[in-house]
């Protein structure tokens, strides 16, 4: 596994070694000692979610203000532009953004730490997007951020107007959400 930080360091994109042939190819999407290896990092995944969306849904920017959740993110089908936003008042980082393309084809995945908020445009007709929890979801606890707050500044790769669930319609601007330490 190749583990490469973004912008911001702690955010990382994680390449698995893809074992090929004219039959298909397998690899290991998740592996304790490899994720350590890679990352400096050993965390325990308590809930995998799986989520199928069509082309233009974007979904986020989500983030739970108690019961953070870390999130090992991937696509297996299909095409998504990833994001998170960095929520850490106390970070160097605070209210910068990365975005990365995931894919079926290219099979990296994203590891988003607690702290972030995290959201996805769906750029393919379908995709199937999975992904590992640090902690379980609470619904009490959800916040959802402005997909396009002007503070933030995310540039989506977005064509006309996107496909939002009523709670990512309703979000709030940064200067209203509540934040971490």
């Amino acid at each position: 596994m190749i583990a490469t930080p973004t912008a911001i360091a702690e955010v990382i994109v994680l390449e698995p070694q893809v074992f090929g042939d004219d039959r298909g190819f397998f690899l290991e999407s998740f592996n304790a000692r490899a994720f350590a290896r890679a990352t400096g990092l050993r965390r325990e995944f308590v809930q995998d979610n799986h989520s199928k969306s069509s082309r233009n849904v974007l979904r986020g920017l989500h983030y739970q203000i108690q019961q953070p959740q870390g999130k090992l993110v991937r696509v297996v089908e299909g095409e998504v532009f990833d994001v998170a936003v960095d929520l850490r008042k106390s970070s160097p980082t605070f209210k910068q953004w990365v975005g990365v393309y995931l894919s079926a084809e290219n099979k990296k995945l994203l590891w988003v730490p607690e702290g972030f908020a995290h959201g996805f445009l769906v750029l393919s007709e379908v995709a199937q997007f999975l992904y590992k929890t640090t902690d379980f979801y609470a619904p009490e606890y959800e916040r959802s951020l402005r997909w396009n707050d002007p503070m933030l500044g995310i540039e989506w790769p977005l064509v006309g107007e996107p496909k939002l669930a009523a709670k990512d319609a309703a979000a709030v601007t940064l200067a209203d959400s509540e934040l971490f330490a």
